[in-house]
């Protein structure tokens, strides 16, 4: 490059016709280069435009979907407590939702649409969640069992596939252990079996961020679980160098909006949702997992055995942080000791976070359409 400099200082009007053509090819090349970064920028700003766009416009165009999809909102009141849910246009066997803790009906949304084509959907918020009561008494797997038992009594009607996603697994596998007769088939997507039962439960990260986070805020007089949980969560932990500008950029959101969930830009639609479901959240639900109350008189595994309806077990990824706390619903051992006790099982290792349905709901959607499919040709179940 120096060289040839020099030459056209020296010789401008003279240079060699190869010299001149290398000149021109540089020349373009430069413009290429320059459009090409000029295209990759243009593009980098559309991707990351694009994902902060689905960051904080997801639900509106999830429950847009839903609409679409023929799905209403109803209240009823089961063995007196107001529960709240969505159903679906009737297009095949009933199918009944229920949601883990800390959201509510609307986090199968991104599923609702695909499964409503084959099945009749119902999906309900558990009590402490979305627009169902406040009802402590009622926040233990027995119970909450209970009254589903009564709602598919009284709403549905007819048997149903029961599906239930963390805490909601837990409250299916009660139910389909109870109530058989009212159960044609259960999926268990990700519960947290054997995890979360004392004195276990204390290495788990529910326990330490969400259970022990309702614990003090119970205790602290505070009034807005949101702000208290944002300042106080182990979550955040997990951000590393990142802590304490999510903290304050949350709290800073928070306060703002005060009336609003906290919205998060930079944060997937997986961890918003949590903060969505969180404006109509009773934190003495998380208790129950601090105290061990929600397993009041539910043996996981006696129940796991007496389920005889046909199951479907799902299991995401899992790991243990340095300290030893499960990161996760279940280990891999936990799993597999989940599916050596239930009869007529279909096992599913799938690379997901614990939000299966939510993070992939095209895989969740197919497991629970084949399962419809398998329980529509074997109706009694396999052997």
């Amino acid at each position: 490059m120096t060289r040839e400099r020099r030459e056209r200082v020296r010789k401008p009007t003279s240079r060699p016709a190869g010299e001149r053509g290398n000149g021109v090819r540089l020349r373009k090349r430069a413009r290429i280069a320059l459009g090409v970064s000029a295209g990759v920028v243009a593009v980098l700003a559309l991707v990351v435009g694009g994902y902060v766009i689905r960051n904080v416009t997801y639900a509106s165009w999830d429950a847009s979907r839903v609409k679409r999809a023929g799905f209403t909102e109803h209240q009823v009141r089961v063995n007196g407590s107001l529960l709240n849910y969505a159903e679906g246009p009737d297009n095949g066997p009933p199918l009944l939702l229920i949601h883990g803790q800390l959201t509510d009906w609307r986090s199968w949304s991104r599923a609702l649409p695909e499964l409503s084509q084959q099945y009749h959907v119902y999906a309900i918020d558990c009590y402490g969640h979305g627009r169902s009561a406040h009802v402590p008494d009622k926040y233990s797997a027995n119970a909450l069992a209970a009254d589903v038992q009564q709602f598919l009594t009284e709403v549905v009607g007819e048997p149903a596939t029961v599906a239930g996603h963390s805490s909601g697994g837990l409250i299916a596998a009660a139910l389909a252990a109870d109530a058989p007769e009212q159960v044609r088939g259960v999926v268990l997507e990700d519960p947290p079996f054997f995890s979360s039962v004392l004195p276990r439960a204390k290495k788990t990260f529910n326990y330490v961020d969400l259970a022990t986070t309702t614990h003090e805020f119970l205790r602290s007089g505070e009034k807005d679980f949101t702000t208290f949980y944002i300042r106080n969560a182990a979550v955040w932990d997990l951000f590393q160098g990142a802590k304490d500008r999510i903290q304050g950029s949350a709290l800073s959101y928070r306060k703002k909006h005060p009336d609003e969930p906290l919205r998060l830009f930079y944060m997937p639609p997986v961890i918003n949702d949590l903060f969505r479901g969180m404006e109509s959240y009773d934190p003495r639900f998380g208790e129950t997992f601090y105290d061990d109350s929600f397993n009041q008189d539910f043996d996981h595994a006696r129940t796991l055995e007496r389920i005889t309806v046909t199951a479907v077990l799902i299991h995401t990824n899992w790991s243990y942080d340095d300290n030893g706390v499960l990161l996760a619903a279940m280990s891999g051992e936990d799993a597999q000791r989940a599916r050596s006790l239930l009869k007529d099982v279909e096992f599913f290792k799938v690379d997901s976070g614990h939000g299966f349905h939510f993070e992939k709901p095209r895989e969740f959607t197919q497991i629970a359409l084949d399962f419809e499919k398998r329980e529509r040709s074997d109706p009694v179940g396999r052997a």
